[in-house]
């Protein structure tokens, strides 16, 4: 579910996720593969918060799946 701050609409890990058409263990693997920059807002507890900008991003490198990174069937 989407959340307003200071008249910006945030949205948390899972709906970022879902709109990107990627699971949250996808984006986190990359994440830790380095293969994505870490968001920069985060909620009170410590969540992360993606913004238009940040899921568009997302979406971008999810789309962005060449035969290079396949693994070579033989």
């Amino acid at each position: 579910m989407a959340t307003a701050i200071r008249g910006t609409t945030y949205f948390q890990t899972a709906e970022a996720c879902r709109i990107a058409g990627i699971s949250k263990n996808t984006f986190f693997r990359w994440l830790r593969a380095g293969k994505l920059q870490d968001v920069a807002t985060a909620d009170r507890h410590g969540w992360r918060l993606f913004s238009a900008a940040d899921v568009e991003r997302l979406c971008r490198k999810s789309h962005r799946i060449s035969t290079m990174e396949l693994a070579p069937v033989s």
